[in-house]
């Protein structure tokens, strides 16, 4: 687990394999005290004590005086300015990320799905998942895309990675832009059985137009649990200096 003869510190090489055996559920009922951890890893407790407090600020752990340290359940943290994939966002955290399959099938797309995705939509591929986040439930997505342009999907192994990933390697289309509108729902019971939550757990109600170049290529309606999940907003520079400038604009009294 240690390579001594790595330029990457110890205490580096500690805290990445800590965040993998956490995110495997390794120490959901007892996370090693410091000691413990010295003589599994042969390195001093100062080591140790640093690989902790750099998952502590990572989010991963949780240190309570005369308690030890303990796990805490990840917030995944998703960034707004780009094409983003939930499989990554889990993964990046060092999480398990796998899915559950509820269906996958040809069918009758709804008049929504045709409006959206055009006439060549009228046949799609309908895909349903349970998305989860090491051993907890995280999303629920439901997914249609034209039958002719992503039919080899159905012979597809959905329950690792996203659909774009398997889009681009089953049926050679990429997905390049999009767009995206967030709100947050009280959970319905549906919501609740299958994100395995009670209902004063708020949700993410999302809904998603995918683009290959200028063609829609897919419509995805997801539920994702607000108590896991959370959204990021960066702002560049040039605009920041937009709103400045038209802050220090002169105000016309006689308008």
């Amino acid at each position: 687990m240690i390579d001594r003869s790595s330029p990457l510190p110890l205490w580096a090489q500690i805290t990445d394999d800590l965040r993998k055996r956490t995110g495997r559920g390794e120490f959901d009922v007892h996370f090693p005290t410091e000691e413990e951890l010295a003589q599994s890893y042969g390195v001093s407790r100062q080591t140790v004590r640093e690989a902790i407090r750099r998952l502590e600020s990572d989010g991963l752990v949780e240190r309570q005086r005369g308690r030890g340290t303990s796990v805490r359940q990840a917030v995944l943290e998703q960034p707004l300015n780009a094409i983003y994939s939930l499989a990554s966002t889990v993964r990046a955290v060092g999480l398990k990320e796998r899915s559950t399959v509820l269906r996958l099938k040809r069918v009758k797309s709804p008049a929504e799905v045709v409006r959206l995705l055009g006439p060549e939509a009228a046949d799609s591929i309908y895909i349903e998942r349970i998305r989860f986040a090491g051993d907890d439930t995280i999303g629920w997505d439901r997914s249609w895309l034209p039958w002719g342009r992503a039919s080899q999907l159905l012979d597809a192994d959905l329950t690792l990675g996203g659909i774009y990933e398997a889009l681009d390697r089953h049926c050679g289309i990429r997905i390049t832009g999009g767009w995206e509108r967030i709100q947050p729902v009280i959970p319905t019971l549906t919501d609740q059985k299958n994100l395995k939550i009670t209902k004063q757990v708020g949700i993410f109600d999302i809904n998603r137009l995918a683009m290959s170049g200028s063609d829609p290529i897919e419509w995805r309606k997801s539920r994702i649990r607000g108590d896991r999940y959370c959204l990021l907003a960066q702002w560049p520079k040039s605009s920041l200096d937009s709103v400045a400038s038209q802050d220090s604009l002169p105000i016309d009294n006689e308008v």
